[in-house]
């Protein structure tokens, strides 16, 4: 049957078209702005929409830097830090969610209290630990420390704990071992969940700053987080080639965004139902 559209509903498309409008604003202007000069920028004076579009600013990122060095240390990192946390989040959940040991509920509970830990807390302590490992300017330096996420084990438990056991069990009756249980039946089920998970793990390992700032020296094993600061001038900040390495930085972000943008909003809207 045909759902018919009330005026309300042509109100609340207007609504969210107005504030995606405002959201993407910021946006629209950093890409308008790469291509703007930057006298063009500092005046003022050229308005929203450049005068005389050049790509100035994106030759000055590729040619002045080693832009595609830090790209690729970025990707590395947030690839396998990503792939960690999904497989480390997913084991975890499933065996909390599913299985029954002592002490149980008091180690899930200390798992969920490093969630309200801020990270400027424990910056020290982790630098110190990964210089005793003589990790300080590599690049695992970044990986080690992210490799499990509570939060990600979190939102796994409460994915499993929806899986009927009586699924498992018939599994198990089949001859299916524990890692085969947990390949073949449960991830599949939470294939929405690790989606979501994976996207927000990735961007949040993309645009880290702080911990990279601390540990990495080289100027070969910066992440593109750093390149903001790299083109920011003693005297003088050059704009358009800081807002052409923002829009290089950002369109990995939004290519795995379209990739799985709609696991991504299946596993949101399954978090509402629960």
């Amino acid at each position: 049957m045909l759902h018919r559209r009330s005026p309300w509903d042509g109100v609340v498309i207007f609504v969210l078209a107005v504030a995606a409008g405002i959201m993407l604003l910021p946006y629209a202007w950093m890409v308008l702005s790469s291509l703007k000069s930057n006298m063009e920028i500092i005046s003022g004076t050229g308005g929203l929409i450049p005068s005389e579009p050049s790509l100035e600013g994106y030759q000055t990122v590729f040619r002045d830097a080693p832009f595609v060095t830090w790209l690729f240390n970025s990707l590395i990192t947030s690839v396998i830090i990503t792939v960690a946390t999904l497989f480390t989040s997913s084991l975890t959940g499933y065996i909390f969610a599913k299985h029954q040991f002592k002490g149980k509920k008091l180690v899930f509970i200390l798992i969920l209290a490093t969630m309200m830990i801020p990270f400027q807390v424990i910056m020290i302590p982790t630098y110190l630990i990964t210089a005793e490992l003589g990790l300080v300017n590599h690049l695992m330096a970044i990986v080690l420390p992210n490799l499990v996420s509570s939060y990600g084990v979190f939102l796994a438990k409460q994915y499993i704990e929806e899986i009927p056991q009586e699924l498992l069990e018939a599994a198990r009756m089949d001859g299916a071992s524990e890692f085969g249980l947990m390949l073949r039946i449960v991830t599949p089920l939470i294939l929405p969940m690790l989606s979501a998970l994976g996207i927000f793990t990735f961007m949040n390992s993309w645009n880290n700053y702080l911990w990279p700032l601390i540990v990495l020296n080289d100027e070969s094993k910066m992440t593109v987080p750093l390149a903001l600061v790299y083109f920011n001038g003693t005297h003088m900040v050059n704009y358009n080639v800081v807002m052409s390495a923002a829009v290089l930085i950002t369109v990995p972000v939004i290519i795995v965004f379209l990739i799985f943008q709609k696991q991504f909003i299946k596993g949101l809207t399954m978090t509402g139902m629960k």
